[in-house]
Order: C-alpha cells, then structure tokens, then sequence
C-alpha cells in the first residue's frame, strides 16, 4: 500500500505545479496596481515606487514568479499588500471558518443523500423513487446564492429563527454558532447531497442485483440485515471517493454562499483579495485549496484502496 500511495502522491506534483504556475499568471494579468484601489486621491509616486520595489512589482514577471516559487518553497506565501500581514497567518485565521462549514455541509450532504438513495433504490419505481429524483433534480438545479436568500427570508426576516448573517466564534457561543452556520451549511450541502443521493441509488442497485445479496435473502436474513450490512457496505465503495472529493469542492466552492451570509471565511477572503489585487492572497489561498483538493484525492484513493479487495490483490 505504501508503494501505491507514494505513486498516487507523485502523480499529483505536475497537477500542483501546474495550478502554481497559472494562478501566478492568472492574478498579474489583471490590470491595474494595489496602490489604485480605494482611494479618492491617486498615490505619491515615490511611495508607490518605494511600495512596488518592497512587493518586488516594479521587477520582470519571471523574476516575480521567482521570488514567489522560492518564498512558496520555504513555507513563505508572502505578505499581503493590502493588509500588511503574512498570508500565512490570514489563512490560519480563516481556515477554521470555511472548515466548520465545509464540516457541516458534508454532514448534511452524507445524511440526506445516503438516505434517499438507499431508499430510493430500496424502492425502486414507487413514489418513494420518484420523490427522491425529484429532489436531486431539485438540489442540482437550485443556485446556492438564490437559496441563501430564500432561507434568509423565511427563517430569519419572516419567523425569526435564526440570524440572517454574521458570524460568531464556537469558543465565544457554541448556540450561536451553530445557529449562524446551519443555514450556510444546509445551502453548501444541498447539492452535493443531490449528487451522492444519484450515486448512491446507482451503486445501490447495481449491489442489490448482485448473486451474493440474492444469496443472503435466500438464506432468511432480515431485509434490513441484507441492505444495511451486505448491500450499503459494498455500495458505498465509490462514494468514497465521491465524499472526500466533494469535501474539497466544499472547500473550493463556499465563495459564493460566504459571500450571502457575510461569513468570513475563505470565500469572503479570496473575493476581497481580487477586488483589491492583492496578489499574494489571491495565489497563496487558492494554491492552498488546490494542495488540499489534492491531498483529499489521494485520501479518497488510499480508502479505495483499503476497501477494495480487488486492488490489493
């Protein structure tokens, strides 16, 4: 297994590099300087100069992207030129934050869509089926920014339930917490718990056809004993994959959802980052993201790997 994860690992370094090298390209291609942005009066030149020379803008873009890969080599994402702190340091900040609601939306995601897809290919063409697809077509085709607001509308503005933005720190009000975070949570996983609800099903009926599920039914096991422990076990295989890959979307994906919900999390942090130009943020948090989707890929095929009797032989 060693070996195979060792392979896995290398097979992810040119996918990083690449990310590393584009992204760099990506953030100085946009036009315009960090000094330009928010202020009514245009900067002195000699502090513009002075802060391009600090920041190293004023040098070629190979000798930038040099300076970059070095720092980046070192455990160095650079400083913000905006904020006047290492990226390092934003990133620990806000990484707990996109964290937790990641946490909690694949929680979501896991409960509502392993169960309707269980019962869905349980009950194969009753309305128990049909109910199911009709809410993964429903879950796929929702955006999350238009259901944020609806959620805002009903459960904060009309019955007063829950806070309509904002967020509070788990070690300052646990309820809270909690109470700010599952309306985000619930949009960001609602879905992926779509997209689990659909490979759930298939994997499920593909097991439930299987020789040895007719085998333990044949033997006078409980229903339940043969789908729960015979059938799901071996169903749930490629949902592995799919669950930790998705974890990494969610990590990737909550711009949009922090952005409706004023959470300040990594979405929040990237989108002010590229208003403002602030290039080591914009490259530091999604190289980041990138090394993490990567690092859950190779975690998703390791699990493959252990429960999959077939690759080890």
């Amino acid at each position: 297994m060693a070996f195979y994860a060792v392979r896995r690992a290398l097979a992810g370094i040119p996918t990083l590099l690449l990310v590393f090298t584009l992204v760099f390209l990506i953030a100085h291609a946009t036009p315009g300087s960090p000094w330009d942005i928010g202020s009514n009066r245009p900067i002195e030149p000699s502090i513009k100069a002075a802060l391009d020379a600090k920041f190293h803008l004023d040098e070629p873009l190979p000798v930038r992207y040099w300076y970059w890969a070095k720092g980046v080599l070192q455990g160095d994402l650079g400083d913000s030129v905006r904020i006047q702190k290492p990226v390092s340091e934003l990133i620990t900040e806000k990484l707990p934050v996109t964290l937790q609601l990641a946490a909690m939306a694949i929680e979501i995601a896991l409960v509502i869509g392993l169960t309707a897809g269980v019962i869905s290919a349980v009950k194969k063409d009753t309305w128990w089926d049909y109910g199911a697809n009709v809410f993964a077509l429903w879950g796929l085709s929702t955006p999350n920014f238009w259901l944020g607001i609806l959620l805002i509308l009903l459960f904060a503005v009309h019955l007063g339930w829950l806070p309509a933005s904002g967020y509070v720190s788990p070690f300052e009000d646990l309820k809270e917490n909690l109470a700010s975070m599952i309306m985000p949570a619930f949009v960001l996983g609602n879905a992926f718990a779509a997209v689990l609800m659909r490979h759930t099903r298939s994997a499920m009926l593909q097991v439930l056809s299987s020789d040895y599920v007719r085998t333990a039914r044949a033997k006078g096991l409980d229903e339940r004993v043969v789908v729960l422990k015979h059938a799901l076990r071996n169903a749930l295989v490629p949902v592995i994959t799919l669950g930790a890959l998705g974890l990494g979307e969610l990590l990737g994906g909550a711009v949009l959802t922090e952005q409706v919900f004023s959470i300040p999390g990594f979405g929040k942090l990237i989108v002010d980052a590229v208003f403002n130009r602030d290039y080591s943020v914009v490259q530091g948090v999604v190289l980041f993201t990138a090394s993490a989707y990567i690092l859950l890929n190779l975690l998703a095929d390791i699990g493959y790997f252990l429960v999959n009797p077939r690759m080890r032989g």
